[in-house]
């Protein structure tokens, strides 16, 4: 998917409105030194009439803009409908500002509508566009004030620079996760205010407090000596401490090191800006002592107060040490637990915490749409974005972490999509394997977590297994999601199943546990209990913050070499409870059963086409039957998607080159249903839609859409003959065609035919952003053109097939007119911009070798595009390849470069190809999972955004470069051609090369190629193959000349010497070289 498409959204944040509270008394507010702060607040729109706001909204959608009463006085209702689902809807005016070095904007907010996403945004005079953005927000029904300060804006898209000046600003509202919104949305009282250029601050605070104990003053609070405390006074519950900042200034939190005996078990943090009128921003219940992090989003208070209620023992309260946190501190709940996670230890955090990237992979059943996340280290995401359950060991008074083992990852059989990992010490082994069986709708997720004793003695060992808050999918995996914490808000455990807030998730207990326990945030992290080798007293819990945290136990004493197991179940879907043996051991034995039978049905369904290889080539196949099932799992019902989290949308891009994947290897009915069901979503007027998810159609224009669609149809209709399908889709086809013309003609007026700055763009369709580097600035892309030229071929055959015979003469005459423009049009941008390989982009005249493959595969173009320009480019690739080997300083590359695998076979380039492959198995992260994340980063560690992970757009990639080892199908001559990707070393190996069941245009191909002699090599093939117009083209893999062939016994001239053309089938075929003379 396009890296670029979509930025990774900002946190709202929002002011918190509370009562105000007094309490003791304070001492009167002091003048700051230096003076007030003095701010400049300027009203922007008092909406007490909407002069010069407009409205703007894509297709599908509806806005429009009222008054209505506003907070005070009047305001502007933005009355919104997404009838298609998909969508936004934008409010927007002219502003001309000129922006300070720092700044805030300010207003008024409510609504009645259902979540969705909102933007406040700022176009400046470049087309900038500056957003702050909050993904399914829940409008609060009453007015709520909203301030966005300069730090909170980023760069959404435009050409670049600093954010100086304001030409518009924008109010967008966008549809929820559940599309087909509807609602309204109130907005009053638009300012602007000029702050004070952000500054470090300088000043001393002044702390005071309600009592305080001899030699232990408030001021040792903040003070750098570790023997120091304050220490209030015994008698009174009710106490406070007080911090005068002098001036107002911001801040994010608080870490507070409680005296170990006398702490807080309950309090208040306040703040005011006068010292009389006090807000609670933030509650403590049943506070543990020890050190407390408290989340203080976007707090900014002259003064901030320590409400202390009860204490625990007592005897008043005791601090060491009170450390006040800036604003990144809360910038995000995951910049907080970040801060929490570097003072622990390094494993009692996910890695994400710790600052490094982590890898994972994707487990469920076949076109479910509810996928697990299962990652490198044995944690297990169980739903998308919700809670993870995580592995700890407590043995000889020492808590064991992934930090404290090596992590072995593995796949059953070595391909299947049943993972597991490998926790290796010492003394002990913990494998934990994960599975998801079930028909879609029902499927439910299953864990099971063995252990056992290595060493020669009997050995005590507890597994816990907790329940936190946080997601498998790191923080920087932000991408139309979220990834890093996941808010538990409840936490019970009943009748074996732990209940993980009111309406969401149930694990079920199928192992009985010692005891499961829970804890709120504020009485600390579970993992703190672990660590001391016990559990908290609690087994429900309620959590106001929203982050709270549990665990199983279970303790056994093992004797050498035994094993215990638990299992766990969760159910994907909100359905009735599975069967729960009585016993634990019919328990496990049931389970066991089911993970047996999964087994077995992955086999079966992953056996379409055998590919047999020789060890050193096994890779490759189990590569192959690995992302054909990744494929299968990330589908959602018909829909094909790329991945489950951030690319949790079905592309047509995508889907129809994974179909191109899963035909090509066997699989036709998930095919069949992904166009049935991505049909009905094109436009009145052809378009066919960029993505579909699940709410509706994407308006963006994207000009590759229409004719990969198209191509998508009749690739179907090559593998399987159905005239039937083809009928149905024709009226869609039809459709798309009329759309691609309606495109063209917009390059083909005048000025297109006789400007000579436009001659490069005549009869091209117009600039999109479908190609993934030009979503800030759409262009001309070739990829766009390619893609349609493939979709008018197709529809000219498609035509001819159903005997259309006006639609095939004049789609056949469209097909030759485009492609004698776009072929004119590579040739003019060539000489525009002085290059000679073919470019990416007619604006641009860039080098972009991956996007160029389109042209070759799928796009059939090789043997009419000018050969010289073809040549050049991926030579040109070939010297970057080998420069990113020889000088590894790359930073990272997106194995969308795979597509140049099956290019360079194409092109004779057998050496380089596997070259290629070999480097792009190196991205493979962890290898034994046999996947791609979209984003390969040199550092496997680098903290940087990978994508989805499986991607399986990159792995249908794979899978079609990888059957172009084994054979494809040549257009410009229409042959079959068998081999030219296999190596010497293949073939010469005593296993030689099978493969078996391969569907091609021409029908199901078997061969078996291996020598039988020292001079000799056979092929057999067998089938059903019906030889084309161009024969089958079988490519010796012997670095030897050709000296004789037969064919089926009889002698036949070789086609080059390298090369055999065979018109027979089926066929045995000896190739014979000349004989290496004895040394």
């Amino acid at each position: 998917m396009p890296l670029a498409r979509a930025l990774p959204a900002l946190i709202l944040m929002t002011i918190l409105t509370v009562l105000p509270t007094s309490i003791l008394a304070v001492p009167a507010a002091s003048t700051p030194p230096g003076g007030t702060d003095e701010r400049k607040i300027v009203v922007l729109d008092d909406f007490e009439n909407l002069d010069g706001w407009s409205v703007a909204t894509s297709p599908g959608t509806r806005l429009e803009i009222a008054q209505d009463v506003g907070r005070a006085g009047r305001g502007m209702r933005l009355d919104f409908e997404f009838q298609d689902g998909a969508g936004w809807a934008i409010a927007r005016k002219e502003f001309r500002l000129r922006l300070p070095d720092n700044f805030a904007f300010h207003f008024q907010l409510r609504g009645e509508a259902p979540a969705g996403d909102i933007e406040f945004k700022l176009v400046d005079p470049r087309q900038n566009v500056w957003w702050f953005k909050q993904r399914d927000y829940a409008f609060p029904h009453e007015w709520q004030p909203i301030a966005v300060k300069k730090r909170h804006l980023g760069l959404a898209w435009g050409p670049g620079g600093p954010l100086e000046d304001v030409a518009v600003i924008e109010f967008a509202i966008l549809p929820g996760a559940q599309g087909h919104g509807k609602g309204s949305v109130w907005i009053d009282d638009l300012s602007f205010e000029q702050r004070e250029p952000t500054q470090a601050y300088t000043l001393q605070p002044v702390i005071s407090a309600s009592t305080s104990t001899t030699d232990h003053p408030p001021a040792a609070v903040f003070d750098a000596d570790p023997a120091t405390s304050w220490r209030s006074g015994a008698l009174a519950e009710d106490q406070w401490l007080l911090l005068d900042f002098l001036r107002p200034r911001e801040y994010g939190g608080l870490v507070i090191d409680w005296d170990p005996d006398d702490y807080a078990a309950d309090y208040q943090v306040q703040v005011s800006d006068d010292g009389n009128d006090w807000q609670t921003v933030y509650t403590v219940r049943d506070g543990n002592g020890r050190r407390d992090y408290l989340y203080l989003p976007d707090a900014e208070s002259r003064y901030l107060r320590l409400n202390l209620q009860r204490s625990s023992r007592g005897r008043g309260y005791g601090i060491g040490r009170m450390h006040l946190q800036s604003y990144e501190f809360s910038r995000s709940p995951n910049q907080f637990f970040e801060a929490i996670a570097r003072d622990n230890p390094r494993g009692y955090f996910p890695r994400y915490f710790q600052g490094e990237q982590c890898y994972w992979t994707v487990v469920g059943t076949s076109g479910d749409g509810k996928q697990a996340l299962f990652d490198e280290d044995g944690t297990l995401e169980v739903d998308k974005g919700s809670f993870t359950i995580a592995p700890f060991l407590f043995t000889d008074g020492r808590l064991l972490t992934w930090a404290d083992v090596e992590p072995v990852q593995d796949l059953a059989n070595g391909y299947l999509p049943i993972p597991s990992v490998r926790w290796e010490h010492e003394h002990f082994w913990l494998a934990i394997t994960v599975f998801a069986a079930g028909p879609p709708g029902e499927s439910v997720l299953y864990a099971r977590y063995r252990l056992e004793n290595l060493s020669a003695e009997t050995r005590h060992v507890t597994l816990f297994l907790a329940v936190r808050p946080f997601q498998v999918n790191p923080p920087w995996q932000s991408l139309n999601m979220q990834g890093g914490v996941s808010p538990i808000r409840e936490l019970s455990y009943a009748d074996r199943a732990i209940r993980v807030n009111r309406t969401g998730k149930r694990v079920e207990v199928l192992t009985e546990p010692d005891r499961f326990r829970a804890v709120t945030f504020d009485q600390g992290p579970i993992v703190d209990y672990l660590a001391a080798g016990k559990l908290p007293d609690r087994d429900t819990v309620d959590d106001a913050f929203g982050y709270a945290s549990g665990a199983l136990e279970y303790g056994w004493d093992l004797r050498p070499g035994e094993g215990r197991e638990v299992y766990l179940r969760i159910p994907f879907h909100a359905a009735k409870t599975g069967p729960r043996a009585p016993t634990d051991i019919e328990a496990s034995a049931h389970a066991n059963q089911l993970l047996e039978q999964t087994r077995r049905e992955w086999e079966a369904r992953l056996d379409r086409v055998e590919l047999k290889l020789p060890p050193a080539a096994r890779r490759i196949a189990d590569s192959v039957r690995s992302n054909l099932a990744y494929i299968l799992i990330n589908r959602a019902g018909p829909a094909i998607q790329p991945g489950t989290r951030a690319y949790a949308r079905s592309w047509i891009r995508d889907g129809a080159l994974t179909s191109a994947a899963l035909l090509g290897m066997g699989y036709t009915e998930e095919v069949r249903q992904f166009l049935q069901w991505y049909a009905p979503h094109q436009a009145a007027d052809g378009r066919i839609p960029c993505c579909v998810d699940q709410r509706g159609a994407d308006p963006v224009p994207e000009h590759d859409s229409h004719g990969e669609f198209i191509f998508a149809v009749m690739e179907y209709y090559r593998y399987t003959r159905d005239v039937g399908f083809l009928r149905e889709m024709w009226p869609y086809v039809v459709g798309a065609v009329g759309y691609i013309d309606a495109l063209r003609q917009q390059r083909l007026t005048e000025k297109y035919r006789t400007d000579p700055d436009c001659l490069a763009y005549r009869g091209l369709v117009p600039e999109s952003i479908s190609h993934e580097g030009y979503a800030s600035q759409p262009r001309h892309s070739y990829w766009d053109n390619f893609f349609v030229l493939r979709g008018l071929k197709d529809a000219a055959a498609m035509a001819a097939v159903l005997g259309e015979d006006a639609e095939a003469e004049r789609f056949a005459a469209m097909h030759r007119a485009f492609r004698q423009d776009l072929h004119a049009s590579i040739l003019e941008t060539m000489k525009l911009h002085r290059i000679d390989y073919i470019p990416g982009a007619v604006e641009l005249g860039d080098f972009d070798s991956t996007a160029t493959t389109i042209a070759v595969a799928p796009g059939g173009e090789l043997g009419w595009l000018p050969q010289p320009a073809l040549d050049r480019t991926f030579e040109r690739y070939d010297e970057f390849f080998r420069q990113r080997l020889e000088n590894p300083t790359w930073e990272a590359y997106t194995p969308y470069e795979l597509r140049v695998v099956g290019t360079m076979i194409r092109l004779g380039q057998r050496d380089r190809a596997l070259r290629e492959l070999e480097f792009f198995f190196e991205g493979q992260r962890p290898v034994a999972w046999n996947h791609w994340a979209e984003v390969v980063w040199r550092e496997p560690r680098t903290p940087r955004f990978i994508g989805d992970m499986p991607h399986t757009w990159i792995g249908s990639d794979f899978i079609r470069s990888a059957r172009a080892l084994f054979a494809y199908e040549r257009e410009a001559d229409q042959a079959l051609v068998i081999g030219a990707g296999i190596p010497p070393a293949w073939a010469t190996s005593p296993e030689g090369v099978t493969v078996k069941r391969l569907p091609t245009w021409h029908g199901t191909l078997n061969y078996r190629m291996a020598m039988s002699g020292p001079d000799t090599l056979r092929v057999r093939l067998s089938g059903d193959v019906v030889v084309p117009p161009g024969g089958i083209v079988l490519h010796s893999p012997l670095d030897r000349s050709l000296r004789t062939v037969t064919v089926n016994g009889q002698p036949i001239p070789a086609l080059t010497t390298d090369t055999v053309r065979i018109d027979r089938f089926p066929a045995e075929v000896d190739l014979h070289y000349p004989g290496i003379p004895a040394q």
